[in-house]
């Protein structure tokens, strides 16, 4: 049985798939989905329609590469305390915020939920899942009742990242240190 990953011809080149994946997470992040092109994306990247086509059969399976090929630093494993480590993570998130074209790349995703709600969800499952699964286990063992709603709670902590990003100039440095305090003062 042959391996499937072997094919005849030159092996392929990864500075050209990083290229693609570079120019395809530009434009994914400033034209949007609707506006980006397998013929743009290649002439970005320095290549052809072909040679990007045997990569990415359609605009989709290479939006979802540029989704998985995102690079977020994780948080740290633990802290001191719940609340340090509720901290830490909130921290982590902003910086993966400001490291990488994810709001813009973002707000694409939400541009096309109706027709192509399979990228929002590797979106969510990728970037934020992990992200709110860490948090929601350090609010856990917080001060909070037992009646507490853990889960709203650690959507209005993600979610205030993206409120506040859209409605003013951006998050400021000390943003995770300011909403997690509006919650889980020191």
């Amino acid at each position: 049985m042959s391996d499937p990953q072997a094919r005849a011809g030159r092996p392929r080149n990864p500075e050209l798939d990083s290229a693609i994946l570079t120019a395809a997470a530009r434009q994914l992040g400033e034209r949007g989905y609707a506006r980006m092109s397998m013929e743009s994306i290649a002439a970005a990247a320095g290549t052809t329609v072909p040679s990007l086509r045997r990569r990415y059969r359609s605009k989709a399976e290479l939006a979802a590469a540029v989704i998985g090929s995102l690079r977020v630093e994780e948080p740290p494993a633990t802290a001191p305390t719940p609340r340090a480590y509720a901290l830490a993570i909130l921290r982590n998130f902003h910086d993966n915020l400001r490291g990488a074209p994810g709001l813009a790349i973002l707000g694409s995703l939400l541009a096309e939920e109706d027709r192509h709600p399979e990228l929002l969800q590797l979106f969510r499952t990728a970037i934020v899942e992990p992200r709110r699964s860490l948090l929601r286990h350090a609010l856990a063992a917080g001060p909070f009742p037992a009646s507490a709603d853990l889960d709203a709670l650690t959507s209005m902590l993600i979610g205030s990242f993206y409120a506040r990003h859209v409605t003013t100039d951006g998050i400021p440095e000390d943003w995770a240190d300011r909403v997690l305090g509006t919650v889980w003062p020191l």
